[in-house]
């Protein structure tokens, strides 16, 4: 397999769209750190609050190194805050940890989406590892076998970044909502927060389309759409 210009013209896009969200998301964050929450609240106390209100008493919420490092991990049932939002009373920080609590709100509902992304934790860490060399390998020694094992790895990867995308705008419509219906932040303030956390979806938006573009290229390479095996 040598190198093929087309790749870029497929997967080229994508890669710009996943630079664009990089850049947006740190700097709409960057943006709203600077505007403080009129109630003095942190991301912390907003976390807690969205979670007592959501009857959830079980889920500890802590502070983590890092920037932008928040996630919510539903084995050991933590809410996990870096440091530019635990303890930040910004409008940034607010809207990032109504968004982790809503994940620890999906978990507490069974909301399915949530479930089967669980489920696809393992194969999206094969394919992200092993499908993309075993359909570039595979290619370079035509065997087909190979090929389609790197496939079915790749597509593993590909499911696990589908179902994500509404795991995630889920948790941010909820965090929206009830940011606001808890005196989290006003209606007014809540623009700010939108902006924060539709940016940062973007991201997802992005690695999916990437994922995407990658495999229809090895398809088309592999004459699955048409193209020419090379």
């Amino acid at each position: 397999m040598v190198f093929d210009p087309t790749y870029f013209i497929f997967v080229g896009p994508a890669i710009l769209l996943s630079m664009w969200a990089s850049f947006k998301t740190k700097s709409t964050f960057k943006k709203y750190s600077k505007v403080r929450t009129a109630n003095g609240m942190n991301g912390a106390q907003a976390a807690k609050v969205m979670l007592e209100r959501a009857g959830i008493h079980d889920v500890e919420i802590k502070r983590v190194p890092g920037r932008l490092s928040d996630h919510y991990n539903p084995i050991k049932k933590t809410l996990a805050l870096s440091e530019p939002v635990y303890g930040e009373p910004s409008i940034a920080a607010v809207g990032v940890a109504c968004h982790e609590a809503g994940h620890a709100i999906q978990h507490a509902t069974a909301y399915k989406a949530m479930w089967v992304r669980s489920i696809l934790v393992k194969p999206a860490g094969l394919g992200s590892m092993l499908g993309f060399y075993g359909m570039m390998i595979g290619l370079m020694l035509s065997s087909t076998q190979l090929f389609m094992i790197g496939v079915i790895l790749f597509c593993g990867l590909l499911a696990f970044q589908l179902v994500t995308l509404p795991v995630e705008f889920d948790a941010s419509n909820r965090a929206k909502k009830l940011a606001v219906e808890y005196g989290i932040v006003s209606p007014q303030e809540r623009q700010g927060m939108d902006k924060v956390l539709n940016a940062a979806a973007m991201t997802y938006v992005a690695a999916a389309a990437a994922s995407i573009m990658q495999l229809l290229y090895f398809l088309m390479r592999a004459g699955f759409l048409g193209g020419r095996r090379s």
